[in-house]
């Protein structure tokens, strides 16, 4: 099976030039937990997270409302092709420890792939990708 054949086509993208408060209430208008980031022409430039909100601008005490998505995004962004298998980018996925993998042809955003699309298609696959994913949490220990 092929990422085309299971990822979302509709993805909602925010521009790197638009401020943070921007992209947070996109996020929770659409019940979002990212958004790729795309130039102008729809090449994919970074990925957006609700956690890079909370860490890159608001622990580290900046203005949402000044600072950009392009400040505060992600860069270097693991990518699939939409004739990829599926099971080559539950490695991916894997390796990476992420959870939405962007679909990209010639540079430019088509789609997304996420676990959930997995599960609801190959439930193997998404059960390795999630145990890769997880490999690195550990279980807090209760104060005594």
């Amino acid at each position: 099976m092929k990422v085309s054949d299971i990822m979302s086509s509709r993805v909602v993208t925010i521009d790197r030039h638009e401020p943070v408060i921007a992209a947070a209430r996109l996020l929770k208008r659409m019940n979002l937990g990212a958004l790729p980031v795309t130039d102008r022409s729809g090449r994919l430039v970074g990925m957006l997270t609700d956690r890079d909100i909370a860490v890159r601008c608001v622990a580290a005490g900046g203005d949402s409302r000044s600072m950009t998505v392009g400040d505060i995004m992600s860069r270097g962004v693991v990518t699939a092709a939409p004739d990829a298998e599926i099971s080559d980018a539950a490695r991916s996925m894997g390796r990476g420890q992420i959870r939405r993998l962007p679909v990209v042809e010639d540079g430019r955003l088509i789609g997304m792939l996420s676990l959930a699309d997995m599960a609801r298609s190959c439930d193997m696959e998404a059960a390795a990708a999630l145990a890769d994913i997880s490999s690195n949490l550990r279980r807090a220990r209760p104060e005594q």
